[in-house]
């Protein structure tokens, strides 16, 4: 019988497409033990934006998520998703912060490290890979997937194996937009098992209302595992749900070796948890909507809403389809880089005041200066003379990996929040976030840290 597993995301992906990343450890705890006999290949639960917003919404330590999830979870492997140079911030880190950041989350509890890179530059990748495989850590390289010219199925075979010669464990298709359509997906699927002899795994969103298909496609061409969601937190901009996948995968002949049983109970423990995040307004219905304009624009659901508000707020939301033809030519002007975070917000907002200022490239952020630098990574494909030229003049490019310019930093980053870290998983915490987590810090180790001081004016009468 063939096989195929179940990664479940509703501890990060699924919450953080659902409820942007909201979800506190307190609604996860008490289910933990039955997720953890449900049968699945992995539980995603770290990673991505849950560290952010930990300490920005929750007020709580991610390492002691990471610590209390593990401490429950006895035999399912616990994975998380990591930005490669970016570790789970917006730009790059030296390497040796990546390499201890890296490390410690393997020694707290972290099984499988998935890494990624937004310009599918492995030079990106490679501190990362290193140093999870000397923590002992799983190392699966993700294939940041998207659509365009130059991005052909050769491509991504050609990436397999860059990315298998660096030392990967396994490998994904990470198709965080949510175009992957069914027959590719089974072409991809077929070839990247030829050309690489490591377990694949495949991850959409089911943004676009094909994902369901694709995943029956992929199964079919002997992807080993997928990413689903329980039905709770399934659907729209996360993944497809867990239940209905499994069912229909098992009517086609698969053996998926999830529990059914166990994965009601899992349903019925979160189903409350959605209906309160609804009820405060978190959960926004929008997100459940199927989106087929992701499919006609390749833009992922996310930006097609970020865009929205964004005209919405300056009254311009006439410009809405202007800004979205936009995007694309963008797009092929920066080098079809693939639109996840960072560069989706990038890509956006140049696209955004290209239609507003009336001149293209009038206006130019300084995140898209840097990008044509280099300084993010190399293009897919190269960028035109003229286009550099209109976006940053005579200024340098360079070639080399970005980190390489990178001086340490984890001294300086010790010595700057000495005051208040007590580990070196603080020290790493403020290196990502330094302002959350000072304030995060410093709240818990001084009690009077949030007490404004007090002036007292003192009259003194003399006779």
């Amino acid at each position: 019988m063939k096989k195929i597993q179940f990664t479940e995301t509703v501890l990060r992906d699924g919450q953080q497409s659902l409820i942007a990343t909201r979800m506190p450890t307190s609604d996860m705890l008490p289910i933990l033990k039955t997720m953890d006999q449900a049968g699945y290949h992995a539980l995603e639960m770290w990673g991505g934006a849950t560290f952010d917003a930990c300490l920005r919404f929750l007020n709580e330590d991610p390492w002691e998520r990471l610590r209390a999830i593990r401490k429950e979870v006895k035999k399912t492997k616990l994975q998380m998703l990591l930005r490669g140079q970016n570790l789970l911030g917006y730009k790059n880190y030296a390497d040796d912060v990546v390499a201890d950041f890296v490390t410690k989350s393997v020694e707290n509890g972290i099984d499988i490290l998935r890494l990624f890179d937004a310009l599918n530059d492995v030079r990106n990748l490679e501190t990362a890979i290193r140093a999870a495989k000397a923590a002992g850590g799983h190392c699966q390289t993700a294939i940041s997937y998207t659509t365009s010219q130059i991005h052909t199925v050769d491509y991504f075979v050609d990436l397999a194996n860059k990315m298998a010669d660096l030392g990967a464990d396994s490998i994904c298709i990470k198709d965080m937009a949510g175009v992957l359509t069914p027959q590719t997906g089974y072409e991809l699927v077929s070839r990247i098992k030829d050309a690489v002899d490591l377990p694949l795994e495949v991850h959409t969103h089911a943004t676009s209302g094909i994902a369901e298909m694709t995943y029956l496609k992929v199964a079919e061409a002997g992807a080993d595992i997928i990413d689903t969601a329980i039905s709770s937190f399934a659907g729209g901009t996360s993944q497809p749900a867990t239940e209905s996948v499994a069912i229909a995968l098992e009517d086609c002949g698969f053996a998926t070796g999830l529990d059914l049983q166990k994965a009601a109970e899992i349903a019925e423990h979160f189903n409350p948890v959605r209906d309160r995040f609804r009820e405060e307004g978190l959960l926004n219905p929008k997100v459940k909507d199927i989106e087929p304009k992701t499919l006609i624009y390749q833009v992922p659901g996310g930006m097609l809403s970020n865009l929205l508000s964004q005209l919405t707020e300056q009254g311009l939301q006439d410009k809405y389809e202007e800004v979205l033809a936009e995007v694309p030519k963008v797009r092929a002007d920066l080098g079809y880089p693939p639109l996840v975070t960072p560069l989706s917000q990038m890509v956006g907002t140049q696209a955004l005041m290209n239609v507003i200022s009336g001149e293209r490239y009038k206006l130019v952020p300084s995140e898209i200066k840097d990008y044509v630098k280099g300084l993010y990574g190399q293009s897919p494909a190269p960028i035109s003379e003229e286009i550099k030229e209109t976006i940053i003049g005579d200024a340098e490019v360079i070639t080399v990996r970005p980190a390489d310019l990178l001086a340490p930093q984890l001294p300086a980053f010790k010595e700057e929040i000495a005051e208040y870290a007590k580990s070196e998983e603080d020290v790493l915490m403020y290196a990502l976030f330094p302002q959350q987590a000072q304030d995060f810090l410093g709240r818990r180790e001084d009690p009077f840290y949030d007490v404004p001081v007090q002036t007292v004016s003192v009259r003194i009468a003399v006779d």
